[in-house]
């Protein structure tokens, strides 16, 4: 019996061996790509202890992983993957008194942060992207934070690991006395203790003497050579073995960890360096202050956040002048007054080391908490840039001492100078350990490029007695580097240990010990023989089609149209699987994610679907296959990615290219064509809304749900009774399909708001005799490119007038909206399709300019109710509007307006209509959304912008939600 059939017969959980799964276990977040065996996805710890049993029969290697987040190829090999995020994510044991907590692997840092938080404590270890990684993977590569040289690293804030053996017995590791541990712990520890003794005097010459030191195992832990003990009394712990050993001894399946009381009051300064080597000269003296956390950020990257629109306000309040970097300084405690006298103190030392007024004060937690996550967005920032050049982690968490910093980074950057590339510096200048990523190639000559820096990047830290490896841990780009670092002695030494803990060599291969060369293209994502496949996209990705020049930072276009290039491909290309798409948190991305946990719902999971396809490694025509069709199933076209990923992939744009070229293939089913000529039937439906209506008696047959109410047609259209009127007018409302077929009452409120703010509204019209405009979205929707690029067309024909004379187009739907602002600019209709997105506004979106300008006069009355939920349309936060919605609802006198913390409302146009997706629909919606407004009181507003959020809202919860301009007109005086 084959190793997939007996895990099917033995275990609960998942398994998953079909080549798409596998090729997305195949990659992290580095740059390498491995097969693995298969997948298994176990449901609880028996299921996990059962997985590992047949995989020991079967003689299968075991690779535990988390998040699947790291940079240096950890979770990535020939092995059965082993995937604890789905369902190993409990808090499992907690003691306020001893400041404990005991979690499963899967649990996220942000997720076990928000557990404590009413207990007034925290877990310190705080790393960028606690989002979305897992504890087992941060006690893995031994994490460390941004806050380490107060709290220390993972492996100082770990009190026991519960694992399983390679040979299957469960395990307590902690630091309990030799005669109290279990006997298969004595015996390893007897003899892990024996090993170290023998190479005392090698631990002393040879682990470095620095706080971020997380290469190799951790042998030390018997003689403490780092700048923090291990423990506070010295004691031998041998959990802290286990942390930062990959998955090579042993499989984690509890943690106990340490936890630190919350600090009440936090004090930040930013220091303005008038250059880069200022900066890292200054660090060595700021840390005598004991502040909590000193980050750095260079002129690049400043400049990177004030071209972002979200981030430029933010960081323009932390500069004085043109600064050539910039560092965050941070203290912390239970007393404010403290806090404020050490701000003070780093003002007067900035005074006394020559730099007198460099400091901008923030005492306030507000702008602090902004400003860190301008930093926390550092690497997203850089990973952002097009082309085949690409960042490229390897060398990025070199720790040095702080002496020695200057002349560390101005000596590296010469190197990369040599090597013809540039590298941004960002990070953690409190210890020694900066992040920089050279720009490299890894298609062409990167990996060669990639050995020469290394070599010369490890013979400086050599020179300066520091680590190669600070922070992210071995895996396949660093395992290399260990026996430089550690010397044959000690490289002897892992062995034993791994030999100790594993003598089959079946946990995690490759890593640490007995590694691959770090540029063995044969392990690359990018492999020599990679080649994408001949592909004639619908929409027009030549924006993708550019070059970097890594000396220069200049991005030429190699096309200006269609695809010749691969732009389709480096579009989706763009994925570097850093998994911040995994977060949890308040925002859109990513909402199918969110219900199933599953990796193939995952932007991520998509991406990489989208990329063996295009580059062949699911067959010839992959793009039409069911694999791929299954990937993209569950996405609801949200835009969450487009805004919230790092590298802006657009997965929305993405599932219009793949079901255009899936209808060119196997053609439209009924449904599909019922709901993409949406806008051909409304002339009909108009006329005899009583017989459309009687669709839903044969809903099922069409494939809609029946537990659905379908939107009733209406007689009296918004058009139907509404003057066009363009003469002298100051505006013009776009009536999108939705609004004016099912909700005409909506634009009639919209007008009525406009008209009292003093405008004179015209509405668009089309040519005299055709039906009403549409911007195509449902023809997108369904993959038919050309009708929605006819629907395009027109609605541009129609707008043309109004955009020459550069009156505003407001829109009242916001998906109908941002399609002419953001899909309609792949259909490849020019300078008119451009002009046309530049006048067009969601109708707040207007609003709040005019009354940003001074120009909006608007007498409002105050409403019986007095609070207003709002729930954003997944459009209106992937396009930062939403906060428009807040500022127009405050016009409104005493109305107290709260946003609702949601991601999508699971409805996604015609998604929650379609009967496979209701249930997905419905999860989507509790998961925060319906519970909310089903709290709230009857006096209480429900305000939603969009039509399906609304009608979502409707049937799951009875209540009725307004759209703003509905509010604003019932309040109008």
């Amino acid at each position: 019996m084959s190793l997939e059939q007996t895990l099917r017969r033995t275990v609960k959980g998942e398994v998953l061996f079909d080549r798409a799964s596998r090729g997305r276990y195949a990659t992290d977040a580095s740059i390498y790509q491995i097969e693995p065996v298969g997948i298994v996805i176990p449901t609880d710890e028996t299921d996990l202890a059962l997985a590992l049993d047949v995989a020991r029969d079967a003689k299968a290697a075991i690779l535990p992983r988390g998040a699947g987040t790291s940079q240096c190829g950890q979770t990535v090999g020939e092995a059965l993957v082993i995937d604890f995020s789905k369902h190993l994510r409990n808090v499992v044991g907690f003691d306020k008194d001893r400041a404990e907590v005991t979690v499963q692997p899967g649990v996220v840092l942000d997720q076990l942060n928000a557990w404590l938080k009413p207990h007034g404590l925290w877990y310190p270890v705080d790393v960028s992207t606690s989002a979305q990684c897992t504890l087992g993977g941060m006690a893995g590569n031994n994490s460390c934070g941004s806050r380490s040289i107060r709290y220390g690293n993972m492996v100082h804030n770990v009190a026991a690991l519960d694992a399983i053996l390679a040979d299957g017995k469960r395990a307590r590791f902690d630091a309990r006395r030799p005669e109290d541990m279990q006997p298969a712990v004595r015996a390893i520890a007897d003899r892990v203790a024996a090993l170290a003794v023998a190479e005392q005097d090698e631990i002393a010459r040879m682990y470095p003497k620095v706080l971020r030191r997380v290469g190799g195992y951790n042998l030390d832990i018997f003689f403490p050579q780092s700048e923090r003990p291990y423990t506070t009394d010295n004691s031998v712990n041998l959990a802290h073995l286990l942390v930062g050993s990959e998955g090579t001894l042993a499989v984690t399946e509890r943690l106990t960890l340490k936890l630190s009381p919350l600090p009440r009051h936090k004090t930040l300064g930013v220091v303005n360096f008038p250059s880069f080597y200022k900066a890292m000269d200054s660090a060595q003296h700021i840390v005598k202050l004991k502040p909590t956390a000193v980050e750095l950020v260079d002129r690049t990257m400043i400049d990177l956040a004030r071209a972002n629109p979200a981030f430029r306000p933010v960081i323009d309040r932390a500069l004085i002048g043109k600064p050539e970097a910039i560092l965050l300084v941070e203290f912390a405690g239970e007393e404010r007054e403290a806090q404020v006298r050490d701000l003070k103190r780093l003002v007067e030392l900035m005074a006394d080391l020559g730099l007198p007024g460099s400091v901008v004060e923030m005492p306030d937690p507000g702008p602090q908490a902004a400003l860190w996550e301008v930093r926390k967005a550092g690497l997203n920032i850089m990973m952002s840039m097009k082309g085949d050049g690409k960042p490229v982690s390897f060398i990025e968490d070199c720790a040095v001492p702080l002496e020695h910093l200057a002349n560390y980074t101005q000596r590296l950057t010469e190197v990369f100078e040599k090597h013809g590339t540039r590298g941004t510096w960002y990070a953690h200048a409190s210890v020694g350990t900066l992040h920089v990523r050279p720009i490299l190639d890894m298609r062409r000559d990167g990996a060669a490029k990639m050995r020469a820096i290394a070599e010369e990047a490890s013979a400086l830290v050599r020179e300066y007695k520091g680590a190669y490896s600070g922070e992210h841990g071995d895996g396949l780009v660093r395992s290399e580097w260990v026996a430089w670092q550690f010397g044959p002695r000690l490289t002897k030494a892992f062995e034993s240990i791994k030999e100790l803990f594993d003598p089959d060599n079946r946990l995690n291969p490759g890593k640490i010990v007995r590694p691959t060369r770090m540029d063995d293209r044969s392990l690359f994502r990018f492999k020599p023989d990679y080649k994408n496949i001949d592909y004639k996209p619908a929409l027009d990705w030549s924006a993708w089609n550019v070059q970097n020049d890594a000396r220069t930072e200049n991005l030429t276009a190699a096309g200006t149209g269609g695809d010749a290039s691969g732009g389709f491909a480096k579009a989706v290309e763009m994925c570097n699987n850093n998994g911040h798409c995994r977060k949890f948190d308040a925002g859109t991305m990513c909402p199918s994610f969110r219900v199933t946990r599953d990796e193939v719902h995952l932007t991520r999971g998509r991406a990489n679907t989208l990329r063996l396809a295009l580059s062949g490694q699911l067959g010839s025509d992959a793009l039409l296959s069911d694999a791929v069709a299954a990937a993209m199933d569950l996405c609801v076209s949200c835009k969450g990615c487009k805004r919230d990923c790092p590298t802006g992939v657009d997965m929305a744009r993405m599932k219009i290219e793949v079901k255009s070229a899936r209808r060119m293939s196997k053609g439209l089913s009924l449904r599909d064509r019922v709901i993409g000529d949406l806008p051909a039937i409304a002339p009909w439906a108009r006329r005899l809304p009583w017989l459309f209506n009687l669709a839903s008696l044969i809903q099922p047959l069409i494939g809609f749900a029946k537990e659905r109410r379908l939107p009733r047609w209406r007689g009296d259209t918004f058009l139907s009774t509404t003057a066009v009127d363009a003469e002298n007018a100051t505006v013009v409302i776009f009536a999108d399909t939705f609004s004016n077929n099912f909700e005409p009452e909506i634009l009639h409120a919209a007008r009525r708001v406009l008209e009292a703010a003093g405008h004179r509204v015209a509405v668009a019209w089309p040519e005299l005799g055709a039906r009403a405009l549409c911007c195509g979205r449902t023809y997108l929707a369904t993959g038919q490119v050309d009708k929605a690029r006819d629907e395009a067309e027109r609605l541009l024909e129609a707008l043309a007038p109004f955009v020459a004379r550069g009156l505003p187009v407001i829109g009242l739907e916001p998906s109908c909206l941002f399609t002419l602002r953001d899909e309609m600019q792949g259909l490849g209709l020019g300078e008119a399709a451009r002009r046309a997105a530049e006048n067009a506004f969601l109708f707040e979106e207007f609003l709040a300019r005019e009354k940003k300008a001074g120009r909006l006069s608007l007498a409002l009355k105050p409403l019986p109710e007095k609070t207003a939920l709002l729930h954003g349309h997944c459009h209106q936060k992937a396009f930062g509007v939403l906060s428009a919605v807040q500022e127009v609802l405050t016009l409104v006198p005493d109305l107290a307006v709260k946003p609702i913390e949601s991601s999508c409302c699971g409805m996604a146009g015609s998604f929650g209509y379609e009967a496979e997706h209701y249930d997905t629909s419905i999860a989507m919606a509790e998961l925060s959304l319906l519970p909310t407004i089903r709290k709230a009181g009857a006096d209480t507003l429900i305000v939603a912008d969009g039509t399906s959020c609304r009608h979502q809202i409707a049937d799951g919860t009875t209540r009725h939600a307004l759209h703003v301009a509905q509010v604003l007109e019932k309040a109008l005086a």
